[in-house]
């Protein structure tokens, strides 16, 4: 259990003396037998608990709790956890605020996004060099070239064994002292993979189906499709180089997609998986198996064909491919060009890190040019509205900056609300920006 806080200039509360609250924390571990250790500004309650056998909980076990009172202790805090379930470990910020607590699911990306890569490197030659210079590396997702299936797409995706391995990985890679085949390489967190529960995935019956030839026709994958049982397909939706299958029936989805995974069409091998609904709480109202429109399929993780460059708030614009894992098709290759009205003068893609502070006019590019040099993961906006007196549509983010040296987490919120998203924004990078 992760939980940690940036004290509010107006908090408020009891204090405890050093020896009060130091013989509660002694009555706390002697009460419970786990063990407490202080490091970094932190102090950790636990991990492993006693008599804890086997590895530590898996990913997806940890929460994240901000705006803890100041003046409480593990004492306090543990009973209240306790509640939920066995503690393994709980990691206190020596910081706190005075306003209500929130808990939210703590992120634990595995998976970094890795650009500029030379377009004629295969999958094993790639994970072979991430692993020379990087430690933890799990298995490299590439995409083969959307007309030469023989060529990458000039990026990759690289799964690590921990959290902590991948950031470790980040950091080493970042600088651009890490050159592989003469490249400089683009690195950054891939956006985290959207999480479908179990039950909704079971009534899914759409199959995702991608490493299509662009020339495939949605009449000859139908077809393909309906080898195995005639009749069993209801429509497909072809976009560049994938497609979705939709079937009458949940189980012929399944069956489908077990027969024809790996299967040749038109001389490509696809790959078949069942495609992810959209958000039930997506405010685009649309039915996952209803007409797939330009806004569904972004909605789904996949780019429209006017823009097909996914990006995501607070993330670099350097970086234009934000994409998830093996469920997400790739953008259109990106080009030299030359400028337009100054016909020879070339433009050349740079990274926005390797400009000056100067060069940055919005609070919001200097939030993230100031994450990137300190390290720190790139802030996180989290949109909230509220309605005013006069029916008003009111905004404020709410922005998250997370450390990766320490594995802290700090939230920052300012106080005055606005009417549009860029101003709220905006408002929250400045906000931000005076407090750290």
């Amino acid at each position: 259990m992760h939980e940690e806080n940036k004290a509010a200039a107006n908090g408020c509360g009891k204090i405890r003396s050093g020896a009060q609250n130091g013989a509660a924390l002694l009555a706390l571990m002697e009460k419970t037998g786990y063990s407490m250790v202080q490091q970094n500004g932190q102090r950790k309650f636990g991990g492993p608990p006693p008599g804890w056998e086997g590895p530590p909980p898996p990913r997806g076990c940890e929460v994240f709790v901000g705006k803890i009172p100041r003046d409480m202790y593990e004492d306090e805090l543990v009973p209240v956890f306790e509640r939920a379930g066995k503690i393994y470990e709980l990691r206190l910020m020596m910081e706190f605020s005075g306003k209500f607590i929130g808990v939210c699911v703590s992120l634990d990306n595995c998976r970094l996004f890795i650009g500029a890569i030379p377009k004629d490197k295969k999958k094993e030659e790639i994970l072979n060099e991430m692993k020379k210079v990087t430690e933890g590396v799990v298995d490299v997702i590439v995409y083969p070239n959307a007309t030469d299936k023989t060529k990458n797409r000039g990026f990759a995706f690289v799964e690590y064994e921990s959290h902590r391995a991948a950031a470790m990985a980040r950091r080493r890679l970042i600088p651009g002292t890490f050159q592989p085949w003469g490249h400089t390489i683009q690195v950054d967190w891939a956006d985290p993979e959207k999480v479908v529960d179990e039950e909704t995935m079971q009534r899914v019956k759409v199959l995702y189906v991608r490493n299509l030839m662009i020339s495939t026709t949605e009449d000859k994958i139908k077809a393909e499709f309906n080898k195995f049982k005639p009749g069993v397909v209801e429509r497909v939706k072809k976009l560049r180089d994938y497609a979705f299958v939709h079937f009458f029936h949940r189980e012929d989805a399944v069956a489908a997609m077990s027969i024809m995974n790996g299967k040749c069409i038109d001389g490509a091998s696809i790959e078949v998986t069942l495609a992810k609904p959209v958000n039930k709480e997506s405010s685009w109202k649309q039915h996952f198996n209803g007409q797939i429109s330009p806004s569904s399929e972004n909605l789904l993780g996949f780019p429209n064909k006017e823009d097909s460059t996914q990006k995501s708030l607070g993330k670099p614009a350097s970086l234009s491919v934000r994409l998830n894992g093996q469920h997400s098709p790739s953008p259109p290759e990106v080009e030299r060009s030359t400028y337009p009205i100054f016909p020879g003068i070339k433009l050349t893609p740079i990274s926005m890190y390797s400009l000056k502070l100067s060069h940055f006019s919005s609070a919001v590019m200097h939030l993230d040019y100031f994450c990137h040099k300190n390290s720190w993961a790139p802030p996180e906006y989290c949109l909230y509205s509220t309605t005013s007196q006069d029916g008003k549509i009111l905004l404020v983010y709410k922005v998250l900056i997370s450390s990766i040296a320490d594995d802290s987490q700090s939230y920052f919120m300012p106080e005055k609300l606005c009417t549009t998203v860029e101003d709220a924004k905006e408002l929250a990078a400045q906000f931000t920006l005076l407090h750290l």
